[in-house]
Formats: structure tokens, sequence, C-alpha cells
């Protein structure tokens, strides 16, 4: 299936200005080539299907090389680059992270020399051996083997598997943005969700929350409004913030400026809830910073400003670099690649200076990031309150913005040139390229994965769950070169075990569940290797049917244990657009479609029919075509999730437009400017936007969370 893309197709801006590669040889790859793709990990062929594999070009596996430092321009440096890549695994005492899992021995250690002696020192700086048992964390393994050899590795301890979420529960998932109350600026806020978080815990019973990314997007005019193009996953995005719950804000509430921006903020939400107009992101941004900015102005009081310090502290700089980019993208742009060069440096003389000079603004940055952050900790700790044994599920995209934030802090772990994408596939012959840079496997490993640690903490920090998108990207990504179509990209591999070792020791920490978006074609053996960690898979009804067998729609009882089971996600139609048929007529009027109408009206009609059918032949359809009940509709949505009831998933969840009928999809994928992909407000089925404070009261969401309430009694 299409995994979340941009609002919009990558251009030349969205790329790293570096300087042009060698021109990459065309066609199909020599043998030298091949084998020193392989050696970095560079796969030289992919199988869309069982009975297929395609080849990749010279192209893509030359370009892929460049971006991870190795000279493949021409057949002489190809050669000596493979030599050396030789000589250098050869020489090798340990690769550059190992990993222990249980407190075990890493099987790396068995190919050591005879006579190795190993010192391992522990983060908190105690020197350790595996026989007095080592604890969880990222520690240091030194080897000198008998020759003098010496080598230095991270060895990260993490535990056997995460455990499995507390019993089984259900819970609502929903785009923060798409929830407005009466109170928010125009868009859902923080607020929203703790009040959601509230309610959902103690009136419905819900286990938990899952929300779209909240990352720091890239400030734009207009901003790209989808979330899973970030530009930062380190920190999340102040748009989000509530301002009224701000504990400076009633110092300034009868400030002249703050009211008229709160009275212009009404206007906005009215604009959305009442005329139909589209969430509009930059316009809540333009009043909410301004309201920041007064704010900001009030002093902290004593406790507030420890609890300040102690947050820049804890985050050091990560954080200051966060806020050094936002403050010189208010004066150069919001594409470091075109301010003054000194300033494309991070730790440049002209940066720091420029960083001093800018300083009220990078303490603003800073104060933002804190308000933003103890609002999502107020969040969970309020879905807990209420209740819910999980709480809120974070999200985290698969990359960032190669103009953002984090791509100009943390340049030497990105692979510049190359953008996160897709393969062709059943689903799109042309493949998918979603303008995201790919981390460098290598400058991972050789950090002890230290960028993707310090990503997973501050996650966490606020999470009782993550969802992590397109979880297939901890075995492999899509990296498809600038300049080149999708269909001319090629696998790159990460280090699987070491990626999921420092996944599951953070989550272990914070004591979070893990979901890993795995839906879609993956290779051999990732689920098998997600689920003896104690990851949860991703579900979705409509996809789950016996592919092995006859096609025909999965009996409950086949469905995995694992997983998180829904009808629907935030890229696919609603259920009752996809119950209706109504998902292929916005395709139509989109022009969308590869196939007539009517093919792909009786097509879906007759997919919808064979589930409809399992729905009765189990006895969950009940109502909605004799005149009884609810209507026909409510009926078939209702068994649909009686029916995810059935199944042994240990999460089901509800998309919370679902609950109100709403048909209109949050994110179309293959469109731009076509379609408001993440703009628009929950409707009912009528295309009317519902407040947080009309689904407290809807009739038709209280009968299906009625439904979520029975007692899950999985496979019959």
């Amino acid at each position: 299936m299409n995994a979340p893309g941009p609002a919009g197709p990558p251009d030349a801006a969205d790329t790293p200005h570096a300087d042009p590669p060698p021109e990459p040889p065309s066609g199909a790859p020599d043998d030298d080539l091949v084998r020193l793709a392989t050696l970095h990990g560079v796969m030289s062929s992919y199988s869309p299907a069982p009975d297929r594999t395609v080849t990749a070009s010279a192209a893509a596996l030359t370009r892929a090389l460049t971006a991870l430092g190795v000279d493949a321009s021409g057949p002489d440096a190809v050669r000596a680059a493979l030599a050396e890549r030789r000589r250098a695994l050869d020489e090798r005492l340990l690769p550059p992270t190992v990993v222990s899992w249980g407190n075990a021995a890493p099987a790396v250690l068995d190919t050591l020399p005879s006579g190795t002696r190993l010192r391992i020192v522990t983060e908190q700086g105690e020197a350790r051996d595996f026989a007095d048992g080592l604890p969880a964390g990222v520690h240091r393994v030194t080897a000198t083997a008998p020759d003098g050899r010496t080598a230095d590795a991270h060895l990260v301890v993490a535990p056997l598997r995460l455990p499995a979420p507390p019993g089984r529960s259900y819970g609502l998932l929903v785009q923060l943005y798409s929830l407005l109350s009466r109170r928010s600026w125009g868009m859902g806020d923080l607020g929203d969700l703790s009040e959601l978080a509230a309610w959902a815990g103690r009136t419905l019973g819900a286990g938990f929350l899952q929300v779209n990314p909240l990352h720091a997007a890239v400030p734009g005019s207009p901003t790209d409004p989808s979330p899973y193009r970030p530009s930062s996953r380190r920190f999340p995005d102040p748009v989000h913030l509530r301002i009224e719950d701000v504990p400076e804000y009633p110092e300034c509430a009868a400030d002249d400026r703050v009211r008229a921006l709160r009275e212009r903020a009404g206007r906005l939400r009215e604009g959305v809830l009442a005329k139909g107009e589209l969430i509009d992101r930059d316009a809540v941004w333009e009043l909410k910073r301004a309201a920041l900015e007064r704010l900001a102005e009030v002093p902290l009081g004593p406790g507030r400003r420890a609890a300040y310090c102690d947050f820049l502290a804890t985050h050091g700089r990560a954080l200051e670099d966060h806020a050094t980019w936002n403050a010189l993208a208010e004066v150069h742009g919001p594409d470091w690649h075109t301010w003054p060069e000194p300033l494309r440096d991070p730790r440049s003389p002209e940066t720091a200076r420029a960083r001093t000079a800018l300083m009220d603004r990078v303490d603003l940055h800073c104060r933002l990031a804190w308000l933003t952050d103890t609002q999502l900790t107020a969040a969970q700790r309020t879905a807990r309150e209420a209740g819910m044994p999980v709480g809120i599920v974070h999200d985290l995209a698969v990359g960032v913005h190669p103009r953002g934030a984090d791509a100009w802090a943390q340049q030497d772990h990105f692979a510049a040139g190359m953008s996160i994408g897709a393969p062709p596939d059943a689903f799109n012959a042309r493949g998918q390229d979603w303008g995201l840079l790919p981390w460098r496997p290598d400058r991972l490993a050789a950090s002890g994965y230290a960028p993707f640690r310090d990503l997973l903490r501050g996650l966490l920090r606020s999470a009782g769950a993550l969802r992590i998108d397109h979880v297939m990207g901890l075995f492999r990504l899509w990296w498809v070169p600038e300049g080149l179509p999708p269909t001319e990209g090629t696998y790159v591999r990460y280090d699987a075990e070491a990626m999921l070792a420092v996944l599951v020791l953070e989550a272990a920490r914070a004591g979070a569940v893990v979901i890993g978006e795995d839906l879609g074609t993956v290779e051999p053996g990732m689920r098998e290797a997600l689920r003896e960690r104690g990851v949860l898979g991703t579900s979705v009804l409509w996809f789950e049917r016996d592919w092995e067998g006859d096609g025909a729609p999965l009996p409950p009882e086949r469905w995995r244990t694992d997983c998180l089971a829904t009808a629907t996600t935030h890229d696919l139609p609603p259920t009752a657009s996809r119950l209706s048929g109504d998902h292929v007529a916005l395709r139509d009027r989109l022009g969308l479609l590869a196939r007539p109408l009517a093919v792909e009206h009786a097509e879906a009609a007759a997919d919808t029919g064979e589930w409809l059918a399992l729905l009765a032949r189990l006895g969950v359809l009940r109502g909605g075509s004799g005149g009884h009940g609810p209507d026909e509709e409510e009926a078939q949505i209702q068994a649909v999730h009686r029916y995810l009831l059935r199944t042994p998933a240990r999460l089901t969840g509800v998309w919370l437009p679902d609950a109100v009928g709403d048909r209109r999809p949050q994110n179309l994928p293959g469109t731009w400017d076509q379609y408001p992909n993440w703009r628009l407000p929950v409707a009912d089925a009528d295309g009317r936007p519902v407040t947080l404070e009309d689904l407290a009261a809807s009739r038709r969401l209280h009968a299906l969370l009625e439904v979520m309430r029975e007692e899950p009694h999985g496979p019959a």
C-alpha cells in the first residue's frame, strides 16, 4: 500500500545542494560494482513478487555508494574501493556496534582470535564483564588480540523482548489537528488531546489514544501540512500548544494584544466549523506565535525557572541546535542550503557568533520546546489518571525534510542527495519518492546509534506507546537518488539487530509499547523478527485475506495476536466511504483511476460484499437491513468492529472519524493540490465539522463505542 508521503512532489529545493556527484554508469551493474555495493549494504536487486526479481541499475548503486562516502565513479575506482573494503573487513576485530540480548555474550565475540582480551566499561563508568552480568544500556567494549590489534565498539545490552501490553484494550485513532474544540485556535491542540483522553478513558473505557506525528514542521509560506515530513523528529511543534494552559497566560489575558489574537483565533475556528473552511496551520501559527512572544515577556517564577533550566540541561546541544536553526531560519529563510555558506555548518565560528547575536530568539525557541514538552507530558498523565493502561500513542515519521533542523544539525548522519521512497509495486507502477532524507547506516553504527537513541528517548518521555511509521525502515530503505525517478532507486540495508536492540532498550526503559506500521510488502522474516522482540504489527481489516489460499477474507481466529487491529488508517478511506463506494468516486473525480470507473466500482463492491457476507455468517452484522436498530451503514460499521473484537489482537483501534460517519480521508496518497490533505476537520456523514463537544454528545459515536466496550472474547 501507499505509505504516507509528502503533501507535494519534491523538487530541486528539497535536496542538498552539494557538489554534483560524478556521472554514474548507466545500465546493469558489473560484478565488481555489485560486490562493492553488497559489502556496503547496498542491495543490487529486489523482489516485488515471489516469482520476480528486479536488478538495480548501475546508476542507482553508484549514487548510493557515493552517498555513503565510497568512490565508485569508474571501474578503477570500484576495484580500489572493493579491495579497501575487503581489507578493512578482514582486519576488523569487531563491528562498530555489537548487541547482547538478555545479557548473553554476542555471537560475534566467538569469531575473535583465541586469547583476545575484552574490557567492558558500562554507561555508569564501571568495569564489568558478562560473567558478572551487565546492566541494560549502551556500553563500551575493547578487544585486544594477541597480535596487538585493538578495537573499540559500542555494546548494546537490551532485554530479550518488550512485555505485551497490559491486557486487551481498544483505543481511538485521530489526527490531532483535525479535532477542534470550542476552545482551540483553528486546529486541534494539546488541550484538546488532554480533554479527549480524560473523556475517552473515564467515560468510554478506552485504553489508548493514537495521534499523528507531532514533530516540528518546516516553516514556510505555505508550510508543508504533512505531519510525516517534519523539520525535526526530536522536538514537537509548538503550534500544538494550548495557549491558555501556559502558566504565564493569566498575567497576559487582559492584554489588548492577546485579547485581539484570541478574537482572531475565534474567527479562524468558526471559519472551519461553521463555514466549511480548511484548517489553516499557517494562520493558526501566526496567531499563536504572537501570543507566545507576549507570554515569553512574563518572567518565570523560581520554580518554573528551575524546571526550564533542567529541560535545557537534559536536552543540551540538541535543543540548542534546534533553536538556533529556527532563529536562523527567521533571518535567512527555511532552506539552510541557501544560507550564507558558513552558517550551513552548525559547528562553525560564524554560526556560534550568529547564535549569540540571536540569543533572544534562540531562547524563545528553547522555551517553546519546553512548553510543548510540558503539555505533552500533561496529556499522558491525564490519560493514565483516566484509567488508560497505555495512554497516548505517539507516531514516529520515517524520515526528515532535507531543508529542516535535523538535516542541518545532524548532517554527518544523513545520506545527502538521497530520498526515501518505495519501489514500483502493484499499487504504484512508478514507485514513490517521499522527499525525506535517510540516515546513513554506517554513521549510525559508528556512533552506537546515538541519534536514534536520543530520538526515541525524547519521544518516549510523554508516550505510553510509540507507533513507528514504515517500520520496515529498521531493516532496509528504498533510496532514490536526487534527479532520478523512484524506479531508479535501490534498497540500502541497516543493521536491523542493532536498530531493534536500541528500540527495545529505550522502550523498556520508558515502560512503553511499540507498534510497527508493517503494512504492504515486507521482506521475509521481518515480521517474525519484530514479533520475537515484542514489537506489535499493524493489521487493517480490508487487507487481511488468505493470500496463500483462495484470497477470501481471513476468519478472525486466524489473525495474529501481536498487532493493533483497525478498520482503516489516515491513508485509507474511512469505513463509511469504503462501504458505500464513495472512495472510488472520489478517485475518479480527481482523475486517479487507472481503469474505467465501472470496473473499479465493480471490484470495490465485490470486495466489500465478501466482507459483509462473512460478517453476516459470523453473526456480527445486526440490524440495518430489516428496518430495526441503527440504519444499514451504522450497522455495518458496528459489525466491522465487532469482527475486530473477535480477533486475538492485543489492541483494537477505532478511527475516530468512523464513529461519526465521516467519508473524507485525511490524506489521499498520490495527490498534491488536487485534494486538501492534512487540512480537514473531523466531520459527520454530511460533511459538517464535528467539535470535541459534539463528539461527546453524539448518539452515533456512543452506539459504536458501546460495541467496543463489549467484552472482547477473541476467536469464536
